[in-house]
């Protein structure tokens, strides 16, 4: 390996080290005054990140990045207020350093209490998406940690642009500007190099696609929150409204194909597939949905192409769908079982206890009930943002926010005891 690309990681990552000490014990005040500096230098810079972001997206046009990458990688002006909204509402977070999670006494008289601390230093390493940036920072810092952050080549002049506006945020409030550190490369030897510095970083966070997620797990000394997968599930369960099935599958599979939490496989219920299944898929089509159905499924829509196994197991990340029909509840969880990711699943129904059975059965790290895949994302759920979606339950599962980003640890208070 280079050694001027190690010596390079070498400097970084213990830079990360000090800063996120400072970041820790700056205090809930200094780091929301520093969070909401970085929306408004967001806001100061939006020519520099639209003109930077618009060379990123020529590029990728040029070397053929698939249309659903090029949305991921696309700002404009609304989703760049969205990234300083994003900020915006993680400042306004309650800040999760120093709560105190339980509290007990013991029969001796101490009393014990766990009390949230941060991690320290975490690595992410991420594709596509620019406004990762700022949502990984911004989580990092509210939850009182040091962040270094490797994006992907296709996004590197946006997200170049956008640490600039970290580092502005980060100065005016009083932090380190080595608290959000963006590699300067995309080299790979640099990403390998990270992931051996076990003395200085204390968790990784790979966001992308599997190969991106096993090429970090492969080759890490330091823990791993891994999401391989996105292949979430939506059941349309024989009580389901015809008209709620109908827009919750459109929304889960059309509204945004690119991301992990849209909607990979739709199953129907046998007693309502005659019905439902030739609307849904004329729906679906006319949105340019390829569908692809088990051999009950091309019974009723004859112009689906035939399913696999291989489909039912794929995350699409495109205008594709599998579609199967399944004989009631019981088949359906079988089948997420067999073919899911533990991301997210959703079951269409107006019967509680399939509802019940729905949730208590499947252990993916969303389950829904009568709303869209869509909504697993931890902006939609109350976090803020995320800084991903753990499909691994070493420490967290689901959607990652600010409090998922510490630890607790113990704190004993005596007055005077002694252990016999």
């Amino acid at each position: 390996m280079d050694t001027s690309i190690e010596s390079t990681i070498e400097r970084i990552a213990k830079a990360a080290r000090a800063a996120g000490r400072q970041v820790a014990k700056a205090g809930a005040a200094k780091r929301t005054a520093a969070l909401l500096a970085i929306a408004d230098a967001v806001g100061r810079r939006r020519d520099e990140v639209l003109a930077a972001n618009a060379e990123d997206v020529a590029a990728a046009e040029a070397s053929g990045l698939a249309p659903a990458m090029l949305d991921r990688l696309r700002l404009d002006a609304q989703r760049l207020a969205g990234v300083q909204r994003a900020v915006r509402e993680i400042a306004a977070l309650p800040d999760p350093v120093g709560q105190i999670v339980k509290e007990w006494v013991r029969p001796n008289g101490l009393k014990i209490g766990r009390r949230r601390i941060p991690l320290g230093v975490i690595a992410i390493i991420y594709e596509s998406r620019p406004n990762v940036t700022t949502d990984a920072a911004a989580l990092c810092v509210r939850a009182g940690n040091a962040v270094v952050l490797r994006g992907g080549s296709e996004a590197f002049r946006s997200n170049q642009a956008l640490a600039r506006c970290i580092e502005d945020g980060l100065i005016a409030g009083g932090l380190p500007r080595e608290a959000v550190q963006l590699l300067p490369t995309t080299d790979r030897e640099a990403m390998t190099a990270l992931l051996q510095r076990d003395q200085e970083i204390d968790l990784v966070i790979p966001r992308g696609g599997e190969a991106l997620i096993r090429f970090v797990a492969e080759r890490s000394r330091i823990p791993v929150i891994k999401h391989y997968r996105g292949n979430c599930h939506v059941f349309v369960e024989r009580t389901a409204s015809e008209s709620s099935g109908l827009e919750i599958c459109y929304n889960a599979k059309v509204q945004r194909p690119g991301v992990c939490n849209a909607a990979e496989t739709i199953l129907i219920d046998e007693p309502i597939a005659k019905s439902f299944l030739p609307k849904l898929a004329e729906r679906l089509q006319e949105a340019g949905v390829e569908l692809r159905g088990d051999a009950r499924a091309r019974q009723l829509v004859p112009s689906m192409k035939p399913a696999t196994d291989e489909d039912f197991a794929t995350e699409f990340l495109d205008l594709i769908c599998a579609i199967g029909v399944v004989d009631g509840l019981d088949e359906a969880i079988r089948h997420i079982e067999r073919y899911g990711s533990s991301h997210t699943e959703a079951i269409v129904t107006r019967d509680p206890e399939a509802a019940r059975r729905f949730v208590d059965e499947v252990d993916s790290s969303t389950v829904v009930v009568n709303a869209s895949t869509r909504f697993a994302d931890g902006g939609e759920l109350g976090l803020g943002a995320e800084i991903g979606i753990s499909t691994t339950r070493l420490h967290a599962y689901g959607p990652m926010g600010a409090e998922e980003l510490t630890t607790t640890k113990f704190v004993v208070f005596g007055e005077g005891q002694t252990r016999s």
